[in-house]
């Protein structure tokens, strides 16, 4: 097992310890599709998440959610969400506004998770001496975790960045998780890849891949979504604001106590206890994450997405029924 499923085990382990038993144990919550699902990437973004688990936030507010991970990302999330695999998830902006800029998505955007811009690296085999630049990238072969996913959305962003031509302007090798995406420009699957810096930075520095480059987000990173069929009840939308009160209660935790932060990180996944700290230092997460900014996370990220040809038709698409927000969201 790898270490970046090992979050996963650790919230699985929790939440059965923090459940109540007994006649007299809180009622938790179910929703009518079932018991609340939530999809997640385990990295270190995901570590107030764990904090409100650890901590009993959830079952404060009589919610017992279970938690999938899903290490290939938001691609595989909006497919999840589609299918009720999961009702409410954790993901990359760019990665759910494409989604439904290109009315493939069966979710809407319901809050804010990290306020920060997203560090995307850029990077290649640490033997590939033909390639020492952004610029030597244009037209090459880039490694995605999936169609749609962040790495997919921001090849295209860099590309519009870079001026590069064509539609699409690289071509693309679907490669799944982050390993096989280091395995494949190893081994010349791929000539390139991106994905979150302070993830990749361990890999560079014991040369298994080289960095390139980085380019950043111009919209906050993480937002979250739920299903629309978790959006269909009055009852169901008081538990997202339930939901959202134990996270807002897991931020401020992890912001209390960073070197906790650190420490987990740094046992639990597959990072450094200094990359840790490093990574905390660039982090802003949501002081809220009932709020969602429109013009910044929809108007914005949608008109930039389709400037770089990720949505290919913006006529008739209503960007302001990507949100849903209700009161009832803060709790």
């Amino acid at each position: 097992m790898t270490a970046r499923n090992i979050l996963a085990k650790n919230l699985i382990k929790l939440q059965r310890r923090l459940e109540p038993s007994g006649a007299g144990g809180r009622r938790l919550y179910s929703t009518a599709t079932g018991h609340l699902k939530v999809g997640y990437v385990p990295e270190h973004f995901s570590t107030p998440l764990f904090f409100a688990q650890s901590e009993g936030y959830y079952k404060d507010v009589g919610l017992s959610p279970e938690f999938k991970p899903f290490p290939t990302g938001t691609g595989d999330m909006i497919k999840a969400l589609k299918e009720n695999e999961i009702n409410l998830a954790v993901g990359l902006t760019e990665g759910w506004v494409a989604g439904l800029g290109n009315a493939k998505a069966a979710y809407k955007i319901v809050g804010t998770y990290v306020q920060s811009p997203l560090r995307w690296a850029i990077s290649t085999g640490h033997n590939r001496q033909d390639i020492q630049s952004i610029a030597q990238l244009q037209g090459k072969r880039f490694g995605v975790s999936r169609i749609g996913s962040g790495s997919y959305v921001m090849a295209f962003v860099l590309a519009r960045e870079q001026g590069w031509p064509g539609n699409p302007p690289v071509s693309f090798n679907v490669l799944g998780t982050f390993k096989n995406l280091r395995a494949a420009v190893r081994d010349d699957e791929a000539d390139a890849f991106m994905w979150e810096y302070f993830t990749s930075k361990k890999y560079y520095d014991n040369r298994d891949i080289k960095y390139i480059g980085s380019i950043y987000t111009p919209w906050p990173s993480w937002t979250i979504t739920a299903a629309n069929s978790l959006l269909d009840t009055e009852l169901a939308t008081k538990t997202i604001g339930k939901f959202f009160s134990a996270v807002n209660k897991g931020i401020q935790h992890f912001g209390k106590y960073p070197e906790k932060a650190v420490d987990y990180i740094s046992t639990n996944l597959d990072y450094t206890a200094d990359d840790a700290r490093e990574w905390i230092k660039t982090v802003k997460f949501a002081d809220d994450v009932s709020v969602v900014d429109r013009g910044t996370i929809v108007d914005k990220t949608f008109a930039i997405l389709h400037a770089a040809n990720v949505i290919e038709n913006a006529d008739g698409v209503d960007v302001q029924a990507f949100v849903v927000d209700t009161p009832e969201f803060r709790g």
